[in-house]
């Protein structure tokens, strides 16, 4: 693959991470109404509170997940998921 092929991999691997963020998070439970009931989501939370003596705690990766599905991506969260998919795009360059 040239470089062109591998300039097209990155972009494609970071446009389709930050797309597809919001998809993967409301199809494992994270929705803007909460956690669904039954989902792998409800049983990442019910395993952090058991852990935590019954609650959650602030900033741990349940709680992150949970405000990215409610609110959408922080800035912060977009820039690391830009990353995370531009990097895949470019290893994905190096499949014949």
């Amino acid at each position: 693959m040239g470089p062109a092929g591998t300039a097209a991999a990155i972009v494609g691997g970071a446009v389709v991470s930050v797309v597809g963020a919001p998809v993967v998070l409301g199809a494992i439970g994270f929705t803007s109404a909460g956690i669904a009931a039954g989902s792998y989501a409800a049983g990442m939370m019910s395993a952090a509170a058991v852990a935590n003596g019954g609650a959650v705690a602030a900033g741990s990766t349940v709680a992150v997940l949970q405000a990215a599905g409610a609110a959408g991506l922080s800035g912060a969260a977009t820039a690391a998921v830009v990353g995370a998919g531009a990097a895949v795009g470019w290893l994905t360059s190096f499949i014949r």
